[in-house]
């Protein structure tokens, strides 16, 4: 693996971690109620409660999207639910278990410790989290990753989804300089997806024939100076990667 990484920066792992611990995963994002769906307007992020949406009459949900999907013609877009699971953590608001375990593990010696040895890198010693749902429609245009300052080094998805149909949408495309696709991951149940910061990418829009949500906690493994986050409290720790 750690050849593979080095060679093309990014990689696919399946099965990583144990699959009592992947459904517990699945579960708790599946009943979650937390859910913003986050996109952009006019240049700024924009989130509204899930709850909310679901509240809109049809048409004005279809005016919703149709609005986010002409901004995303051109330039760097996107529309998908999150639960910022590391923002919620560090201030000690109400997060589902599953998830403030599932940070934890990201942040301990057994991960951190594993992207060391996967990446040759020493630097990494913060990851942060947020839960992603991509329903019918929802999508990520291309990006980089890049953002001054923040210390990002890789980009992390650990897939949540049992079931998913290539055709369905929600892979996670790698675009080359000629600006074709040079590899794509699709969401497969229990894989983690690790990639170099900075590398063009995206996250195809899921189709409206879906059967499910494309469900995953991503984030970025980040070099910090962690005396910023005083109030960081562990949570336990069920999970291990696998072997």
């Amino acid at each position: 693996m750690t050849a593979a990484f080095k060679q093309f920066g990014r990689i696919h792992i399946p099965g990583f971690l144990k699959p009592a611990s992947a459904e517990m995963l699945h579960r708790a994002l599946a009943t979650e109620k937390l859910w913003l769906c986050s996109t952009m307007g006019g240049g700024q992020t924009v989130d509204v409660p899930v709850e909310q949406l679901e509240a809109f009459p049809p048409d004005q949900a279809m005016r919703f999207l149709q609005l986010a999907h002409a901004e995303a013609r051109d330039g760097f877009h996107y529309m998908f639910d999150n639960v910022r699971i590391s923002d919620l953590a560090e201030q000690r608001q109400p997060l589902a278990a599953e998830l403030a375990a599932a940070y934890a593990f990201l942040n301990s010696p057994a991960f951190l410790d594993f992207v060391r040895a996967l990446t040759g890198d020493q630097r990494p010693n913060f990851v942060d989290a947020q839960a992603t749902r991509y329903e019918r429609g929802h999508y990520l245009t291309q990006h980089d990753d890049l953002a001054e300052g923040k210390g990002r080094l890789y980009a992390y998805v650990l897939n949540l989804t049992p079931h998913w149909r290539t055709d369905w949408g929600g892979l996670l495309n790698f675009i080359d300089a000629d600006g074709h696709v040079a590899e794509a991951y699709s969401p497969a149940w229990n894989a983690l997806n690790l990639f170099r910061v900075p590398q063009p990418h995206a996250v195809s829009c899921v189709a409206p024939f879906a059967g499910a949500p494309r469900l995953s906690i991503t984030g970025w493994v980040r070099q910090i100076d962690l005396s910023l986050l005083p109030g960081r409290a562990p949570a336990p720790n069920p999970f291990r990667k696998t072997p």
